[in-house]
């Protein structure tokens, strides 16, 4: 800044309120300023001026799995909600590993000055962790469930709904016979589905449900279907709620191979609504999850704790979106 202040020739004072956009400067003096900040490649110390201010204007975002499919949408969202308050994003990642470990994450983020931390989690292991952590910023969790820490907030998108959604639909076309491919179950989004799923079967109490754990990839759903046509029982549901829309591409692509027609043999119902599902034949019937607005409300959640207002536990409500994957079973004979 002395450098800058030399070669504009004013005082250092007059670059900091040039910097800072102070109205008091005159606009030759400023432009003379920012010719010296140009020519010189000045860029301010932000370490530095954090140091002095107690402000960094950055907000830590932790990804902690591996298995977060829709991460560039929800990071959009985070971005883009940072952005238009004034903040930066620092990233970190943790994949597991002790309470300690991920105490560690955290607290480089607050030795970095920080001002909130975004805990962006695919399973419930990272909420178990997160339970007794005390990191001296505003703390949200996304995505992973309901954190046993009154001073953390979580956001996520309702999965048990989404399930609920989606078997409902299955139910009041007719099927009485569905069954639920779930993802890996060490996730929170595949337990939370089967919860939904589960709940939903109960209002019917007709109805039959069996649980067959895959992984959330489409070879697992590619598996996994082959085995529903090929195992000794020979008795196909009418329905397939599949863990994810990557599973339910994987049964598609088997259900080819094998004859079996979708929806006239079995209707079938994706998660997430990825890019490309409705153009998948049949055009795939799924839930659709609002990823970009699930990273800007945690944000915002941040940005209010940062206010001083209390965490809260926000769910964010899914949509089904009915295509040509599901249609009434076929009368039985």
């Amino acid at each position: 800044m002395v450098d800058v202040a030399r070669e504009a020739g004013v005082s250092h004072v007059t670059v900091s309120r040039v910097l800072n956009g102070h109205p008091s400067v005159r606009p030759e003096t400023r432009a003379r300023v920012e010719a010296a900040i140009e020519k010189l490649g000045y860029r301010r110390n932000s370490v530095a001026r954090a140091l002095k201010s107690r402000r960094s204007s950055t907000i830590g975002v932790v990804l902690a799995g591996a298995e977060l499919f829709e991460l560039p949408r929800i990071l959009r969202g985070v971005q883009t909600a940072a952005q238009l308050a004034g903040y930066w994003v620092n990233l970190a990642s943790w994949q597991g590993g002790s309470t300690l470990d991920l105490a560690e994450t955290l607290q480089r983020l607050t030795d970095q000055s920080v001002e909130a931390i975004a805990v962006i989690a695919d399973r419930p292991v990272v909420v178990d962790a997160l339970a007794d952590i005390v990191t001296g910023v505003p703390m949200t969790v996304v995505m992973s469930g309901n954190v046993p820490n009154p001073d953390l907030g979580f956001v996520e998108l309702d999965q048990e709904l989404g399930a609920r959604l989606a078997v409902r639909h299955l139910l009041e076309l007719g099927h009485r016979r569905i069954v639920h491919l779930t993802g890996a179950l060490r996730a929170f989004d595949a337990r939370a589905r089967v919860e939904g799923w589960r709940a939903a079967l109960k209002d019917t109490p007709e109805a039959r449900g069996e649980e067959i754990e895959g992984d959330f990839t489409g070879n697992s759903g590619y598996r996994l279907a082959h085995y529903l046509v090929t195992r000794k029982t020979g008795e196909l549901p009418t329905a397939i709620f599949a863990g994810n829309d990557q599973m339910a591409m994987g049964v598609l692509a088997a259900f080819a191979e094998l004859g079996v027609k979708v929806p006239a043999d079995v209707s079938l119902v994706g998660f997430d609504d990825i890019a490309g599902t409705a153009y998948l034949v049949p055009a795939l019937t799924t839930v659709r999850q609002d990823f970009v607005g699930l990273g800007q409300r945690s944000i915002e959640q941040l940005l209010r704790m940062m206010r001083g207002e209390p965490a809260m536990c926000e769910r964010i409500p899914p949509e089904l979106v009915v295509r040509r994957s599901t249609a009434p079973p076929r009368p039985q004979r």
